[in-house]
C-alpha cells in the first residue's frame, strides 16, 4: 500500500482548502484512534506486570516474553495490512484491526493460563501492527495537501497520548483496589481490569470507522470514480477539479513502481548502504531502551522503594513528559534539521541513561524488597524523566521523518519495510532482556542503553543524511 502523502495536488493543488475544516480534522483524528490503541497497548501490561508474575509465579525470562509477546503480532499484522488494505480497502482494514484490539482486551483480561494471555497478547500486537501502516497512509491519502503534515502528526500525538491515558487509567484502577494489583474489584483482580478496558477505545475505533470515508485512492483502484470524486470534494473543496484529482491519483497508481526485496541489494554488505542507514536508525532508536520505560516503568518504580500507588503516578507523569517532547519535536524538526534534532537528543540522552545508571548503582536489598537512598531516588526519577524528554523531542520523531524522506523512490516502500521489521525485532530484543538484565544488574542495564546512546552520535554524524528542505526526488 503506498500513500500520496508526497504527490503533487494538481486540479486543486497546494491552494486548495476544504470548505468544512473541523470535519477533515474529524477524520483524521478518527484513523488517528488507531494509533491511541497502539500507544495505548503498548503501554497498559506496565500496570499488570507484578501481578501477572505473582499471579502465573512466573520467573522473569517467563513475563518478558509475556510482555514481548505483542510485538510478534506487530511484525505480521504491519507485513499484511498493505495487502489487506489494497484488497478491502483502508476502512475495512480499521474494522479488523478494531475487531482485534476487542478481542484482545477480553481475552487479556480473562485468561485462563500464562500462555493463553499471551495468545491474547500476539492478537492485539497484529492490531497494533496493522493500526501502524493504515492510520498514516489514509491520514495521507484523505489530507488536503496545504495540510497534510499537520494532519499527518496526528497519528504520533495519537500513540503518546493513549500511553499516557493507558497510564492514568491504570491508576485509577489501582486506587479503586486500595493499591494492590491483584486486588480484587467486581469479581475480577485489578490487573484484569487494566487490561480488559481496553474494550472501551477499541470499540470506538470501530464505531468510528463506519462514519469516515474510504479513501480516494482505494477507490479509484477499484473503479469507484464517482465516489471517490465525492470524498475528495469533501475533504479537498467544493472547488477542485475532481474529474483532474481522480485522473491524477489513476496516472500516478499506473506508473508507481512497487520496490521488492531485491531492489535493496547491491551493497557491498548484502543491502545498499541506504537501506543498512535506516536499519541502524530504527534500531538505535529501540536499544537506547525508550521502551523499558513505558512497559516497565511502574514495577521499576516499585522495585527501587516507591509506594505502588505513586509509581502509577510517575509513569502517568513520565508519559506527560513524552507528549511535551513529541510536540517540541514537532515545532522544531523543520525549523532546524533532523541531524541536529537527532544529535541534541542522543547526546540528552547519553547524559540521562548515564545519570540514571549512577542512581540505579546505589540501590540495596534484593529480589522485591530493594531500596535507593533519598537522594538517588530522586536523582533517578529526574534522569528517567530526561531521557524520555531527550528521546521523544528527537528520535521519537524524527526516525520516522528520516524513513520517510531519505529513501529513493524506487525502493521507498521496501526499505521503510525492512527498517520497521528491524525496528520491531529490536524492540523484542529490549523487551525481552530487560527483566533478566535487571535481576542482573539494574545499573548495568542502564550502562548498555548509555553506551547505544554514546553510539548513536557518530553514527549520524558520519552516515545520516540530511533531509531538511529537500525534494523526495533529489534522493538518491
Amino acid at each position: 500500500m503506498t500513500s500520496t502523502a508526497n504527490a503533487p495536488a494538481s486540479g486543486g493543488g497546494s491552494a486548495a482548502r476544504p470548505d468544512h475544516l473541523g470535519h477533515v480534522i474529524f477524520i483524521a483524528a478518527a484513523a488517528a484512534m488507531g494509533g491511541f490503541l497502539f500507544g495505548y497497548d503498548s503501554s497498559v501490561i506496565n500496570g499488570a506486570v507484578v501481578a501477572i508474575r505473582e499471579r502465573f509465579d512466573v520467573g522473569s525470562a517467563a513475563l518478558a516474553q509475556v510482555i514481548a509477546a505483542a510485538l510478534i503480532g506487530c511484525a505480521f499484522g504491519a507485513a499484511t495490512a498493505g495487502r489487506i488494505a489494497d484488497r478491502i480497502g483502508r476502512i475495512r482494514c480499521m474494522q479488523i484491526a478494531a475487531a482485534l484490539f476487542t478481542a484482545s482486551a477480553i481475552g487479556s483480561a480473562l485468561p485462563f493460563a500464562l500462555w493463553d494471555l499471551a495468545m491474547w497478547r500476539v492478537v492485539g500486537g497484529f492490531g497494533i501492527g496493522m493500526a501502524s501502516v493504515i492510520g498514516p497512509a489514509y491520514i495521507a491519502e484523505v489530507s488536503p495537501p496545504a495540510y497534510r503534515g499537520r494532519l499527518a502528526s496526528f497519528q504520533q500525538a495519537a500513540i503518546v497520548i493513549g500511553i499516557a491515558v493507558s497510564q492514568l487509567v491504570n491508576w485509577a484502577i489501582l486506587n479503586l483496589a486500595d493499591g494492590d494489583q491483584r486486588g480484587e474489584i467486581g469479581g475480577l483482580e485489578a490487573w484484569q481490569w487494566m487490561l480488559g478496558v481496553m474494550v472501551v477505545p477499541a470499540v470506538l475505533y470501530g464505531l468510528l470507522s463506519f462514519v469516515i470515508p474510504e479513501s480516494p485512492r482505494f477507490l479509484v483502484s477499484v473503479g469507484r470514480t464517482d465516489k471517490a470524486k465525492e470524498v475528495l470534494r469533501d475533504v479537498e473543496g467544493s472547488g477542485i477539479d475532481a474529474d483532474a484529482r481522480v485522473r491524477e491519483i489513476d496516472r500516478s497508481m499506473r506508473s508507481e513502481h512497487k520496490s521488492t526485496f531485491k531492489d535493496l541489494l547491491g551493497g557491498r554488505f548484502g543491502f545498499l548502504p541506504i537501506v543498512w542507514i535506516g536499519i541502524g536508525l530504527s534500531v538505535f532508536q529501540q536499544l537506547v531502551g525508550i521502551n523499558v520505560i513505558f512497559y516497565y516503568s511502574s514495577s521499576l518504580w516499585q522495585s527501587v522503594g516507591i509506594d505502588p500507588s505513586a509509581s502509577f503516578l510517575y509513569s502517568f507523569e513520565t508519559s506527560v513528559v513524552n507528549i511535551v517532547g513529541t510536540v517540541i519535536a514537532m515545532i522544531f524538526v523543520d525549523r532546524i534539521g533532523r541531524k541536529p534534532l537527532a544529535l541534541i537528543g542522543s547526546v540528552g540522552m547519553a547524559l540521562s541513561l548515564g545519570t540514571a545508571a549512577w542512581a540505579f548503582s546505589f540501590k540495596t536489598g534484593t529480589g522485591d524488597n530493594i531500596s535507593l537512598p533519598d537522594t538517588q531516588g530522586v536523582v533517578a526519577l529526574v534522569a528517567a524523566n530526561l531521557f524520555v524528554l531527550f528521546f521523544a523531542l528527537s528520535w521519537g520523531v524524527v526516525v520516522w521523518v528520516l524513513l520517510g524522506e531519505m529513501f529513493p523512490g524506487r525502493i521507498r516502500a521496501a526499505a521503510l519495510g525492512v527498517a520497521a521489521a528491524a525496528q520491531w525485532i529490536a524492540n523484542w530484543v529490549i523487551t525481552v532482556s530487560f527483566p533478566s538484565l535487571s535481576d542482573w544488574n539494574l545499573s548495568g542495564a542502564y550502562m548498555i542503553y548509555t553506551f547505544f546512546a554514546l553510539l548513536s552520535i557518530p553514527f549520524i554524524l558520519k552516515w545520516v543524511p540530511e533531509t531538511k528542505g529537500k525534494a523526495l526526488e533529489e534522493m538518491g
